[in-house]
Parts: C-alpha cells; structure tokens; sequence
C-alpha cells in the first residue's frame, strides 16, 4: 500500500509538473493572454478537469513553485539553527530566493508577469498570502516572544524586502541595507522573556 501511494504521488507531481512546464512554454512563445486553459490542457495531453485538480486558476500556472517559496520562508523561522537570532536567517534566505528570482533565466518569466495586470495582481496577492504564513509562523514559535502584530509587521517588512531587492540593480546591496532597519524595528518591537530588547531568547538544543 505504501509503494503505491508513493508511486501515486510520483505520478500526480509529475503531471503537475508537466503541465506548468507545457504552460510556462506556451506562455513565452505566444503570450499570456493568447494562451487559453484549453489550449494548455491539449498540449500537455490532460483534460482540463486534470489540469485544474493540479491548478487553482490560469495565474497559478505560472507561479508554480510559490508553494516551495513559501515553505522556504517558513523553513527559515522553524528550521533555524539553535540560538540563531531570527533577523539574520530570514535575511539570508531571502537573498537565496531573491537571488534565484532574479537569475538571468528567470528574466523573461519576470517580464512577462510585469508586462500582465493579471499576473502582478495575482503576484501581490500571493506576497500577501506569504506574509501572513511568515507572520504565523513567527508567532507560533514560543522563543521570539513578540505580539501577532509585532509579529505581522516584520513579516510585511520581509516581503517588502523581497520586492524591493528584486527591483534593485544590486539585490544584495539593497537587503544589505533594508535589513538592519528590520532588525532594528524587531529589537523594539517586544522585550524578549530574558528581559533584553532584541533577543530572539534562547532555542532548544536539536
């Protein structure tokens, strides 16, 4: 039973996959909006129930990794290392994405979603959804000792963060200079429970 659920899930990801890839494809070569749901779904040889079982809307299409992106950045608040301060891990994996976002290879995806009204709404509202599951996860973890708001705020500044660093002819200069002023708003966002400004408190040994 465990081999075939597992052979089942190989199966359903590699679908997925392949039809974010026949999307992705279809979108480069003719345009967002002269490419239909349909005509993916005939490409990629799924019908369009299929397609729709893997994919919310056609926006989805292309933000196929966003789930991974957003586990990212949870990962970075849950998956620190002990004692590591908060600031300086959610710094540094944002760099990572910015960094891969902004890669030569990626240029003609960030083009074509500049180039959509309903691309760049769809984008907004996915950093909205990131920042509200970075938000939950910082407050969730009982080390940061910071409020839901506190916490809401920084994670906005993080995302905000993102966005501008994509924009900037140096990502890691611009990050290199926004978060010390995030690092700053956290110190005075809550006394820690050690009674210190600013520290995340201690992390369990794992």
């Amino acid at each position: 039973m465990t081999v075939q659920s597992g052979r089942r899930e190989r199966k359903k990801a590699a679908t997925r996959q392949k039809i974010a890839d026949t999307a992705l494809r279809l979108f480069l070569e003719r345009g967002y909006d002269a490419v239909g749901i349909r005509d993916v779904a005939a490409e990629a040889d799924v019908a369009v129930t299929t397609l729709f079982s893997h994919f919310a809307s056609k926006e989805a299409l292309v933000f196929e990794q966003d789930e991974d992106f957003e586990q990212r950045l949870t990962r970075a608040v849950t998956g620190r290392a002990p004692h590591e301060p908060l600031i300086p891990a959610l710094h540094r994996e944002i760099l990572a994405l910015v960094r891969h976002c902004t890669a030569d290879s990626a240029a003609p995806v960030r083009r074509m979603i500049d180039a959509s009204p309903a691309l760049r709404k769809y984008d907004e509202s996915l950093r909205l959804r990131h920042a509200d599951a970075l938000a939950t996860a910082i407050a969730a973890d009982p080390d940061l000792t910071r409020s839901e708001t506190a916490a809401r705020t920084i994670a906005r500044f993080v995302i905000d963060a993102y966005s501008l660093a994509g924009e900037a002819a140096d990502p890691q200069a611009a990050l290199d200079e926004i978060f010390p002023m995030i690092e700053a708003a956290w110190k005075v966002a809550c006394p820690s429970a050690s009674g210190h400004p600013g520290s995340d408190g201690p992390r369990p040994r794992v």
